[in-house]
């Protein structure tokens, strides 16, 4: 019989963790603290979205732009086959490796190019303003100004809560008219620092705005080449204007870059996950100061104080966008704003462009067999890129999209594919206008720029 002495089980264990606490106290501090340093990358690495390694392990090869469209559609064939940017691959921008990195660079830095604009003052028919900064091709460059009617012009739509002053349409918008064409700006109601000066603000779903600047200057250019370029939320007012015009519109071509498309899928996404929710709330904290520079008009036409507790841009629309434009709920508002229930009535030729990894319009959104079933859309998706930034090159001084857009219309313009309207119906929903003279605009206290209380059928410049 074995009479060894054995522990109790507790006394084992003791011994067993003191041991076990008396190795571990061997180890150098510094290991211990390597070993938290590589766990925190690693969580940030992940949290971050970073392709690095990714990126360093295929030497920087960049990914392939997958292109969807209609076996049959002439766009693809005449237009896109032949644009090299499209055809080729995206190189990211190294220390960019992250959807959020470009994002919020793209915000805070964007790099822009210095640019000075030309503003034009648009009264509309309800009595409202309209911002339209315009850069020509003569600002840019030393050319003498040209006097060509025939310069295409390319009307810009911007996002959410941007402007003429948006980095990202400073890029746009250089870049464009470095090319010898001319751009305009067409602020949202309330933006470029100009007054509401009418009941109705923009929405996501508001082309009516839209509608009358391409019309008038269609009618006061008709020599020239009209295209449309819109980003984000800009973009879903593009093509939800696109579809609604169908063949009946002065519009030769037009791009969407980053469109949100189904308003519904994109406020369930943005209320989804840890990372959209920060970009949901700083959406959020954008429109309640667009809110508070107009706080009369929003006091007085939806529920101020719901405005200010505010904190998701479900929570805005619910408060103030959908009361203002008198949609019985949010969801019906985002139902019947959502451009991807209008990809099918699109006649015009349409290049529409995402990252994969857009941090606030997600890819599950697209209305993929919806475009790929219209003839006269191509969908160009890359893989990296976060909403709006697709920085490349070692300095991040360029915007890939930028070039795709440029390259396109640019392609589009030189074949015989553009959008060609057969009836004129410019004078539809315009106003007459012009008296451009000078500008006779009155400074608000909070120094916001208001129309004048004259002729509504008048139009003022100056430069900003």
């Amino acid at each position: 019989m074995d009479e060894s002495y054995c522990l109790p089980d507790s006394a084992s264990s003791s011994d067993a963790y003191w041991l076990l606490l008396q190795v571990l106290s061997l180890i150098p501090l510094w290991h211990y603290l390597l070993l938290a340093a590589f766990l925190l990358l690693s969580v940030l690495y992940n949290f971050l979205q970073l392709h690095f390694f990714q990126d360093l392990f295929s030497g920087f090869a960049g990914s392939p732009v997958i292109l969807s469209y209609n076996t049959s559609s002439q766009i693809y064939h005449a237009v896109v086959s032949q644009c090299e940017v499209l055809r080729g691959r995206y190189f990211a921008t190294p220390w960019l490796c992250s959807p959020h990195l470009q994002t919020l660079f793209l915000n805070y830095f964007g790099r822009p190019p210095l640019l000075k604009y030309a503003r034009e003052l648009f009264r509309t028919a309800d009595g409202g303003t309209i911002a339209l900064d315009w850069l020509l091709s003569s600002h840019v460059s030393d050319d003498v100004a040209s006097e060509d009617e025939s310069i295409p012009i390319v009307v810009v739509i911007p996002g959410l809560t941007s402007d003429s002053s948006s980095q990202y349409i400073k890029h746009l918008a250089y870049h464009t008219a470095k090319r010898g064409w001319n751009v305009v700006v067409c602020n949202h109601r309330g933006f470029g620092g100009v007054s509401i000066t009418s009941d109705i603000s923009y929405n996501a779903g508001w082309t009516e705005d839209v509608r009358t600047v391409v019309n008038y200057l269609h009618k006061e250019r008709s020599k020239a080449p009209l295209f449309v370029v819109g980003t984000s939320i800009g973009a879903n007012i593009m093509v939800k204007y696109l579809g609604e015009d169908g063949e009946n519109i002065p519009v030769a071509g037009a791009v969407a870059v980053c469109s949100p498309w189904d308003l519904l899928i994109e406020d369930r996404y943005l209320r989804r996950g840890r990372v959209q929710k920060i970009y949901d709330k700083a959406l959020a904290f954008g429109l309640q100061d667009y809110a508070k520079l107009h706080k009369s008009h929003f006091s007085r036409n939806a529920n101020w104080e719901g405005i200010e507790k505010s904190l998701s841009v479900r929570d805005f629309d619910d408060h103030a966008t959908r009361v203002v434009a008198k949609y019985e709920s949010v969801d019906t508002f985002y139902r019947r704003c959502s451009s991807s229930t209008y990809v099918q009535s699109v006649s015009v030729p349409l290049l529409c462009i995402s990252a994969l990894d857009d941090p606030i319009c997600t890819t599950e959104a697209i209305p993929w067999d919806e475009c790929k079933a219209n003839k006269n859309i191509v969908l160009a998706t890359v893989k990296h890129g976060g909403h709006l930034g697709f920085f490349e090159g070692l300095t991040a001084s360029h915007l890939w999209w930028v070039r795709a857009v440029n390259e396109f219309l640019g392609v589009l313009h030189s074949s015989n594919y553009m959008h060609i309207q057969e009836k004129d119906f410019s004078t539809k929903n315009s106003v007459g206008l012009v008296n451009s003279s000078s500008l006779n605009a009155n400074v608000t206290e909070d120094g916001l720029l208001a129309a004048p209380n004259n002729d509504p059928k008048t139009m003022w410049k100056k430069h900003v």
